[in-house]
């Protein structure tokens, strides 16, 4: 894979687990905001995360079967990417599973507890509270109104006076002098913000005539009420105590306001009340909602983790894929130069270390050779030099055996001693007590003792005879032995029989 595709996976991965993520926020958000944009669209959107999921779904399992086929077929590294992959799934995949068993719990006890008897029988007794005290101040205003009628019509003063006094005493806004078609004779206090006076109904006038009416107004619109529009209107009939012909009906009509407060509580409570209901009615698609909203943002969750766990793994991988790939061509003798991550983590610092580390053993492996080749050079320069030198030349190990021979010790002294290079001088036939001699030569030039040492000279020379065959003159040989390297021994002769 190019680096720019690999560049175009990542790019694309993350966009999807993106996307993933304001996705799942979009739709819990759905699920617990109030009643607006997302509720009404939250069916849209829930197949829009399924359509995503699906789309996560389908690049893991490509994931996976590339994953798998490079497992099976033997390609290097392969279980290194698999065992990093698995690692970061499972690191991902575990706390979220247990994070949504715990919340799979937790949502769905919480909404069965939110439809509990007490807290219906609490928002039924709130309702029924708010309900009793705005009965009780309407039917508090009635007596009061009945009464005041009574009293408005025993008092002699004069009537606007009368009524100043009653608005006081009762302590309401408006309180009116209402003639029997509705008309208003005579009104004190009154709002302000109107240019004509608040009549009264027919019908409340019909019903005024039996007894004190009451009517609670104004409640239709919860924002006009909470200013001040919600009013208790009582209507009374005034008894005719004048006597007088033609004067006919007249009401004592009381206006008061109902305090803000109290009203803000009741309409807070009834509104809690019917939502309750309408949730109620709701439980079981309200459960499946937020299970399935849970488990669709676990999917993404999941999948998301899935998806970064592969291209974590990629990332880790590559570069110790790298050097042991390196490592494994460098065991089989390839010294050529190695590929090089281009990040400047540790990671590619460890490659680049890696390459420079295989540079120089190419360039030390390439001065061995050289230096090899040079020393078989010498080594055949030597040998020829060897060859063609009149004198015998052997040299002997540190362990006494011989090394080297050349042919003209074979030649002066008239044996086979190339078949006996390895082994020691003693065992060439004829040969023993030179070889004795030698050794004991070697042991007074280089002896323990350092008096016995013969220090003046490097090298020592000395002359012996040779008795090899009976028939024939002994042999008078000039010998010259010098240490060599590594306790080997050197020993050159010649033969100055004549």
């Amino acid at each position: 894979m190019t680096r720019t595709a690999r560049w175009g996976w990542v790019i694309t991965l993350v966009t999807l687990t993106g996307v993933a993520g304001v996705l799942a926020f979009l739709l819990s958000v759905g699920t617990t905001s109030e009643r607006g944009f997302f509720e009404r669209h939250y069916h849209w959107l829930f197949w829009v995360n399924v359509a995503v999921a699906a789309v996560l779904t389908l690049v893991i399992l490509v994931a996976a079967v590339r994953l798998v086929l490079r497992v099976r077929r033997g390609r290097f590294g392969s279980r290194l990417l698999l065992k990093l992959a698995g690692i970061f799934a499972l690191v991902g995949v575990v706390p979220g599973l247990m994070i949504y068993a715990v919340s799979y719990q937790f949502v769905n006890r919480s909404i069965e507890t939110w439809f509990d008897v007490k807290l219906a029988s609490a928002l039924e007794a709130g309702l029924n509270l708010g309900r009793g005290t705005l009965d009780a101040m309407v039917a508090d205003l009635g007596n009061r109104t009945r009464d005041a009628a009574e009293q408005f019509a025993d008092a002699g003063a004069p009537q606007l006076l009368a009524l100043e006094r009653l608005r006081d005493k009762l302590g309401v806004r408006t309180v009116a002098l209402v003639g029997g078609n509705g008309q208003i004779l005579l009104e004190s206090g009154g709002d302000t913000s109107q240019l004509t006076p608040d009549r009264p109904s027919r019908a409340l006038l019909d019903k005024a005539r039996g007894s004190v009416v009451t009517q609670l107004e104004g409640l239709e619109d919860e924002a006009q009420a909470l200013q001040g529009g919600a009013r208790i209107r009582a209507l009374a009939l005034l008894p005719n105590t004048e006597l007088r012909l033609g004067l006919g009906e007249r009401y004592l009509m009381v206006v008061q306001r109902v305090p803000a407060t109290i009203l803000g509580n009741a309409l807070a409570v009834q509104a809690a009340n019917s939502e309750y209901q309408q949730r109620a009615l709701e439980r079981v698609g309200l459960r499946r909602m937020y299970l399935g909203t849970l488990t669709l943002v676990l999917i993404l969750a999941v999948f998301a983790a899935l998806l970064l766990a592969v291209t974590l793994g990629n990332q880790l991988a590559r570069p110790l894929l790298m050097l042991a790939d390196g490592v494994r061509q460098v065991a089989q003798g390839d010294l050529s130069v190695r590929p090089v991550l281009a990040s400047r983590d540790e990671l590619g610092g460890l490659t680049r270390s890696f390459d420079d580390m295989t540079g120089q053993l190419a360039d030390a492996r390439e001065q061995v050779q050289r230096s090899v080749a040079e020393l078989e050079s010498a080594r055949t320069h030597l040998q020829t030099i060897l060859d063609n030198l009149t004198a015998g030349v052997l040299v002997f190990d540190a362990a006494g055996a011989l090394e080297t021979v050349n042919p003209g010790a074979t030649r002066i002294l008239r044996l086979p001693l190339s078949a006996y290079v390895g082994r020691p001088l003693t065992e060439v036939p004829g040969l023993a007590e030179f070889a004795a001699a030698l050794d004991a030569r070697f042991e007074q030039h280089l002896g323990p003792d350092p008096a016995e040492r013969d220090m003046d000279r490097e090298l020592w020379q000395e002359s012996f005879e040779l008795q090899l065959d009976p028939k024939q003159n002994p042999l008078t040989l000039l010998v010259r032995g010098a240490p060599l390297p590594q306790s080997a021994r050197l020993v050159v002769f010649d033969d100055i029989s004549e």
